[in-house]
């Protein structure tokens, strides 16, 4: 490592500049990237820690594995084998210290217009500085006081932060649908072949929306029993019928235009998977062969096989499930996001058709900021005219994927028998949050379609 990168890299961990990667060959890096970038590994860091304390397995080897195991557990006073270290009272610790160090910077961070404040500065370097106060802040809270009331008391405020953290992302959702459909019929007004890709990918959305429903109509159902399944596809098919002709009604589209069945196809989607998801996660039913033997009904066949290897499922699923976490908090932290969420969209008239119309083009918003080279990777600073996103918004969101994460990782409300081994086995807990988020996301997006009549006089645009 040359010496211009180690003082760069010093600089980043102990100072204002922003990270970047030792190798030359790496390709340009902007600072709000970087930054984001950062704040994401302590999430996946803090996210890994808490999926290991709910693990059985993990606590097992460390006692088999570790020499003099029991007396470092006593040593730390962590009882005799470790128990306050492990299960669900330990990640929720855990997680008050990673959502107690995001609130914090979400109020440090308020009103934040530049790159070039001191609370900028903070935000955006002393990594290692702010590393430390983490990991603090996690082990701080295995020494509050009272612990029952305390994990009481956190428990609910988990349950109202997750819950608004999946209602951010419904809300998104439904934005995103909107924001699709009048790009592309943009594109209308100067190319007639933009019609055809809308009707193409209406065709696709409901194709694959309604294979899916014949297809968990055929694997979560029966002969006997599956009632709950066989009701639940039916309401779910019919309000995704019900928004389809709401979205194409003439009252709608007097005064909506752009509303059509494409939104409504991305939002049909959408429930068909949360639908599945739900099922999915929802305990086995059984009933009595005519052997008089149990035998599990509404689940596919060939799931059964699928978790043999419990442990191979639940690391895939765990890493899956993570993975979309983090991608939908950083992608919800852009500014255009936080603004939809605060009912401010772009005008028709800025509206560029684009196939990937979701990736904005670049333009020349980096042709004149300062470019810095320290030996390794390149970093372009983008922010120094204003931020390109919302800093307290950012950290509003991750506080609240905290709050998600601890809550999934504990299954909810029934946390006291959840193991992270058991991570798909179901529960009804699960199954219900999962059923709601797709009931909410049809009343958000009915809403979008209905508010405008109800309102005539005031001027809404989706």
């Amino acid at each position: 490592m040359s010496a211009p990168c180690c003082a760069g890299q010093l600089a980043c961990c102990c100072g204002t500049a922003a990270c970047s990667l030792c190798c030359k060959c790496c390709p340009k890096i902007k600072q709000s990237t970087s930054t984001r970038f950062m704040y994401a590994l302590y999430f996946i860091l803090v996210t890994l820690i808490c999926c290991i304390m709910m693990s059985r397995t993990v606590a097992t080897e460390m006692k088999e594995r570790i020499p003099f195991y029991e007396h470092i557990c006593k040593g730390i006073q962590a009882g005799e084998t470790c128990e306050k270290l492990v299960g669900y009272s330990a990640v929720y610790r855990v997680s008050f210290g990673m959502a107690s160090f995001f609130f914090i910077f979400f109020l440090l961070t308020i009103k934040i217009n530049n790159s070039e404040s001191c609370r900028a500065y903070i935000h955006n370097g002393f990594w290692f500085i702010k590393l430390l106060v983490l990991a603090a802040m996690c082990s701080g809270a295995f020494f509050i006081p009272d612990q029952d009331t305390f994990l009481n008391a956190w428990r609910y405020v988990g349950a109202a932060g997750g819950s608004l953290f999946i209602v951010i992302q419904l809300i998104l959702l439904v934005e995103f649908a909107h924001k699709w459909n009048k790009n592309w019929t943009a594109g209308t007004a100067h190319n007639k072949l933009w019609y055809g890709l809308l009707a193409l990918g209406t065709l696709i959305l409901y194709s694959v929306a309604v294979g899916a429903l014949i297809l968990m109509a055929v694997f979560y159902t029966s002969s006997e029993g599956c009632t709950y399944n066989k009701v639940l596809l039916g309401v779910n098919g019919g309000l995704c019928i019900l928004i389809s002709l709401v979205a194409i009604s003439p009252c709608v589209q007097s005064r909506q235009p752009h509303s059509g069945l494409l939104q409504s196809g991305v939002i049909s989607c959408y429930v068909m998977y949360l639908t599945f998801s739900s099922l999915s996660s929802k305990p086995p039913e059984t009933i009595l062969d005519e052997n008089h033997k149990n035998i599990t009904i509404c689940v596919p066949d060939f799931s059964q096989g699928l978790h043999r290897d419990e442990n191979l499922v639940t690391g895939l699923g765990t890493a899956l499930l993570f993975c979309c976490i983090l991608y939908s908090c950083l992608t919800s932290t852009t500014r255009a996001s936080s603004e939809a969420l605060r009912g401010i969209y772009a005008t028709p008239e800025t509206e560029v058709a684009r196939c990937c119309f979701c990736c904005a083009p670049d333009g020349d918003a980096d042709t004149e900021e300062h470019v810095e080279e320290r030996g390794g990777q390149t970093v372009i600073y983008d922010e120094k005219r204003g931020t390109v996103y919302s800093y307290a918004y950012f950290h509003f969101v991750f506080f609240l994927a905290s709050l998600y994460v601890m809550m999934t990782v504990t299954h909810w409300f029934h946390y006291e028998s959840a193991e992270i081994e058991k991570f798909f086995s179901g529960t009804w807990s699960i199954f219900w949050i999962k059923m709601v988020s797709c009931w909410v996301c049809l009343l958000l997006y009915l809403w979008t379609l209905l508010v405008p009549l109800c309102c005539p006089t005031r001027q809404f645009s989706v």
